[in-house]
């Protein structure tokens, strides 16, 4: 959401009107998941059209809890923050004590009863969006896996629950393609981060390829900043890469989706690589055209070729 939209959304939802608010019925919690989730995030959009309809209000529901998480954290900042994701873990934690105000809540209740989903990814997110208050740098690449655990994993895993398939070979495979989505997501966005204060190349291998912080300042693109990205470019296509065969493991109707996720964040990460690395100088992004031929590459796979990416 835009913050004039979120803030509009936070005065008529937030923590103050909740307790005295009549829960909607869950015809309408379930529209406003779908208008949040079809009117935020193309990809989502996208990804939602290619599901079976029986699934289509189940992934809004949890996209729009991801989504209010996520900008509760980023909207507000700081102390604000973390009061806010403290109320939304409250209304978390009565929801499944079968108690739902908020529309969010109403439709996930409904989710959570059909799926059997326990709590703990849902908190994970939390702890996530709670650590991006306060921590801005991560020392080692293992530091940086131990956040991508609660950022990025537990999405997968709720994806898992929805399609009846979270057994724990599956979400390993899952884990791997959430980190490295995650991974590209942060390589392509470098610039963007750095604008907000935050460093998420490991600070251990900007030391080893003799790139600092007064470089970061002066977005500086050299051999350094190349060789360091590089390599954490390669280390996130090796995620995507080795959850692949969770593809053929999830039932068909997930499938698509799947693999366009993965195709998806290769995507990326090919076109860091085509601009040489230099992400200060602009931010590599799929084009729409491009999107239609993952599209296409990945239905081909699927369907003659029994779900290979």
């Amino acid at each position: 959401m835009s913050t004039a939209t979120f803030a509009a959304e936070l005065a008529l939802y937030g923590p103050v009107p909740s307790a005295a608010r009549c829960a909607p019925s869950l015809a309408e919690s379930q529209e406003y998941c779908r208008r949040l989730a079809k009117g935020h995030y193309e990809n989502f959009t996208m990804a939602s059209f290619l599901l079976p309809r029986e699934l289509r209000p189940h992934f809004h529901a949890v996209y729009a809890y991801c989504r209010w998480a996520d900008d509760l954290a980023d909207e507000t900042g700081g102390e604000d923050s973390l009061r806010l994701l403290d109320w939304w873990e409250g209304e978390l934690n009565s929801c499944y004590q079968g108690e739902a105000r908020h529309p969010v809540f109403v439709a996930l209740r409904h989710t959570i009863d059909e799926f059997s989903i326990p709590i703990e990814p849902f908190q994970s997110l939390l702890v996530a969006f709670r650590q991006d208050q306060y921590r801005k740098r991560y020392e080692t690449f293992n530091d940086l896996l131990g956040y991508c655990r609660n950022s990025a994993d537990p999405v997968g895993r709720l994806v898992l629950y929805l399609g009846r398939a979270a057994m724990p070979e599956n979400v390993a495979l899952s884990d791997s393609i959430c980190t490295g989505l995650q991974l590209a997501n942060f390589w392509q966005d470098v610039a963007r981060d750095y604008d907000r204060g935050r460093i998420y190349l490991p600070l251990a291998d900007c030391r080893t390829a003799g790139y600092d912080e007064a470089m970061f300042e002066r977005r500086e693109f050299n051999p350094a900043f190349r060789t360091l990205l590089a390599g954490q470019v390669d280390r996130a296509e090796a995620m995507l890469r080795a959850g692949e065969p969770l593809v053929a493991c999830v039932p068909r109707g997930l499938q698509l989706d799947v693999a366009l996720f993965i195709r998806g964040g290769v995507a990326v990460l090919d076109g860091i690589r085509r601009q040489n690395y230099n992400v200060w100088r602009r931010r590599p992004v799929v084009g729409k055209l491009a999107k239609l031929r993952l599209f296409a590459a990945a239905w081909w796979h699927i369907h003659w070729r029994g779900a290979i990416v």
